[in-house]
């Protein structure tokens, strides 16, 4: 398997995040899914092919520490969460990459970590509406198409950007943010 001892730690959340983990885990890597505790509807998402997973209440700061001893053995972080939730935490990038420098802090955030929209929450029928290709569906136009079309083209340049990443790991010593936008 192409990514045969990676390990990457998934944060649950909606669809981007499981569906990332999931070709992660489809190509070999190690994938653990952390769980919100108690455990939700999240925890048993069809998408959660490969992976283990653990519950963890990340606002109390036993289940905190679990995460950052985690993070301190794994290659990868999948972050799906509104920009500033995980600095609130005490678990932001700044946090995580000092004390493992190789990690690579993968953030689905939806609009990034900056600008006009970075604290809206992003989700694929946003963006099709913001670019304007939901008005170019009429009635007789197939309004699914639109959002598979979304969610496809925001999956696919994450999914290259974590892949150039995870081989940037071959040459380097230091890790890195990959942004979604």
């Amino acid at each position: 398997m192409a990514l045969r001892g990676l390990r990457v730690l998934e944060l649950a959340g909606l669809a981007p995040a499981p569906l990332c983990g999931m070709i992660l885990a489809d190509f070999g890597a190690r994938v653990v899914r952390v769980d919100r505790a108690p455990r939700s509807a999240v925890a048993t998402d069809v998408q959660g092919r490969g992976k283990r997973s653990l519950a963890l209440d990340l606002k109390r700061p036993p289940g905190a520490a679990v995460l950052r001893r985690l993070c301190s053995g794994a290659d990868v972080l999948i972050e799906p969460f509104r920009h500033g939730v995980m600095e609130k935490l005490g678990l932001g990038p700044e946090v995580l990459l000092h004390e493992n420098p190789r990690l690579i802090y993968a953030r689905l955030t939806g609009f990034g970590q900056t600008g006009k929209y970075a604290k809206s929450a992003g989700h694929d029928i946003n963006y099709v509406a913001l670019s304007g290709r939901l008005s170019l569906a009429h009635w007789e136009w197939n309004v699914v198409y639109f959002l598979f079309l979304g969610k496809l083209t925001g999956l696919d340049s994450f999914m290259y950007c974590l892949n150039d990443s995870i081989r940037a790991l071959d040459f380097s010593t230091v890790g890195m943010i990959v942004p979604t936008c």
